[in-house]
């Protein structure tokens, strides 16, 4: 019962840390864009890449969580995450910020993992309260990843 609990409190950080990521950079993408002369078509691009990405890689990384484990490709996932932010971060070329998304969508796409976690390990009596931790993870992510991006930009 205490594994449970921590796996949900684990699937919930990975969830909610993916989620705050994604929206912190929102408020910043049109500065970044800016910044490397991008049209407005662009930075809808760049913003849009990411959600286009996790779209293609959550099958693909579904299936290796299946084959290797969920705890591995989570971790992976993470690592990627962090990759992408960096390189965003140090970023001196749209096509560089455009790398960028693309890794993190990639590693983004770990929510479908994430969920598989919640189906493992909770009984189908208790699947729902599992799954709407992930859904409170995906509403604190949406609100304080673009509140602190915001805030942090200004």
């Amino acid at each position: 019962m205490q594994r449970r609990a921590a796996s949900l409190r684990v699937v919930f950080g990975i969830v909610a840390l993916d989620l705050i990521g994604f929206g912190i950079l929102i408020p910043q993408l049109g500065v970044y864009g800016v910044k490397f002369g991008a049209s407005p078509f662009t930075v809808g691009l760049l913003i849009s890449v990411y959600s286009l990405m996790q779209l293609v890689a959550a099958p693909v990384l579904g299936r290796l969580s299946d084959r290797y484990g969920r705890r591995p490709v989570l971790l992976m996932s993470q690592v990627g995450s962090l990759t992408g932010y960096l390189l965003f971060a140090f970023a001196q070329s749209l096509p560089l910020l455009f790398l960028a998304r693309v890794i993190d969508g990639v590693s983004g796409g770990n929510i479908a993992t994430a969920q598989a976690v919640v189906a493992d390990i909770t009984s189908p009596k208790d699947r729902a309260k599992g799954m709407g931790v992930i859904g409170a993870a995906f509403g604190l992510g949406f609100v304080l990843g673009p509140a602190l991006g915001g805030f942090l930009g200004a």
